[in-house]
């Protein structure tokens, strides 16, 4: 029997009946991709709190390490030994002030901008008229039809229902359950984000002892550069987007405040908020605003109002945004405007919040690789020369 088994018959079959335990496997697993699937997607929604309290805990860790600087500039040993919780909390602390001030002040004027243009909607559907019954009174070419009113209303009418404040309060109520569960996670996540904070040192020093030891001494230190590399543009998009959104979005407001726009605190907002997308962003969130405008208070206005914002979009796109940004991102407009696009298609908005840091990694890689490729070929003696009239392989 040990002999049969030890036979060159034997060995030659064994790789065919591993290829076949293989696709057998192969299969069942196939068969099975909607339990394993199921399997996968509850392990990620238990954990998604954990998730978002991580996300969290990335993006507040800017302010809470420039409050803990702060803190350690204090001549005290007990502040300057605690200062890490001490910078945690100072930052929840100042966090809820901003939502205590968001839901007493900005939240019920959003809320009052909406209401009041749901409801003067008639007004805007005869100002709209009008301006399509001015177009179609134009001499225009022949291969130009003219504008079917009637069915643009009722394209607008459809967009705007969704903004129905009765319809929006029923949906809240119909999904409460929902909401419950939603808010559950994200108390969650606030919590988890704060012990997060709190052992960012920690966590920092295990994943890259866990990095160093599961590969090679070259291969880490690869790791690890890039990774802090990563985590350094994405601190700095964060921080200068977010600069540059309070800047833009406040001479917004301003701007449509003087224009005597109700809804100045609404639109300021969005293209605050919008600016995050780089290009985009600030370009819909304009368009938006120059539409709200034009609806309440006239195309003449609205006119005036969109070449002050692109004045503004200018300065800021070509001034503000490069001293802030100071060379982090010196990625071609082509480029930025394909990587958000890709991101966009593949992750929604978070894609395109995220791609550029993203991209910029990704440039950093190629170009340092180039730049190896180009010193081995300059370090590789040349190779020698061939005499081809006398080299009988051409012949």
């Amino acid at each position: 029997m040990n002999k049969f088994l030890k036979s060159r018959m034997m060995r030659s079959m064994t790789p065919y009946f591993i290829l076949g335990v293989a696709l057998i496997i192969s299969f069942r697993l196939i068969s099975e991709i909607g339990f394993f699937s199921g399997i996968v997607g509850q392990f990620f929604s238990i954990i998604a709190p954990f998730l978002l309290g991580a996300v969290f805990a990335y993006i507040l860790n800017l302010p809470c390490s420039f409050i803990q600087r702060m803190y350690m500039k204090i001549n005290n040993p007990f502040i300057q030994k605690r200062s890490r919780p001490i910078s945690v909390a100072t930052l929840f602390l100042i966090v809820v002030l901003i939502i205590a001030f968001a839901l007493n002040m900005v939240i019920p004027a959003v809320i009052a901008s909406i209401v009041e243009f749901t409801e003067n909607f008639p007004d805007y559907e005869e100002t709209f008229r009008n301006w399509m019954m001015t177009v179609n009174s134009w001499d225009l070419p022949a291969f130009i039809p003219p504008v079917d009113e009637d069915a643009l209303i009722v394209v607008v009418q459809n967009f705007l229902q969704g903004f129905n404040v009765e319809e929006l309060a029923g949906s809240v109520i119909a999904g409460f359950g929902s909401a419950a569960v939603a808010v559950f996670q994200t108390i969650i996540a606030i919590i988890s984000s704060i012990y997060y904070l709190l052992e960012k040192d920690r966590l920092k020093v295990f994943f890259e002892k866990l990095i160093i030891a599961v590969s090679a001494e070259r291969t880490s230190s690869t790791i690890v550069k890039y990774a802090k590399k990563l985590n350094h543009n994405f601190h700095r998009y964060i921080y200068t987007q977010t600069i540059d959104g309070i800047i833009l979005g406040s001479l917004m407001t301003i701007t449509l405040w003087l224009f005597g726009s109700p809804h100045f605190w609404i639109l300021g907002l969005i293209l605050g908020i919008v600016n995050y997308i780089p290009y985009f962003g600030s370009i819909f969130g304009t368009l938006f605003a120059v539409l709200v405008v034009a609806f309440t208070q006239g195309l003449p206005t609205a006119a005036l109002a969109a070449v002050i914002m692109f004045i503004i979009q200018q300065i800021d796109g070509n001034v503000i945004q490069p001293k802030l940004m100071g060379g982090s991102f010196s990625l071609s407009p082509l480029l930025i405007i394909i990587s958000v696009t890709v991101g966009g298609a593949y992750a929604g908005v978070l894609g395109m919040l995220v791609a550029i840091p993203i991209v910029a990694i990704l440039k950093d890689l190629l170009d340092e690789y180039i730049a190896y490729r180009e010193r081995k070929k300059l370090e590789a003696p040349p190779p020698p020369e061939r005499d081809y009239f006398m080299d009988r392989d051409i012949w």
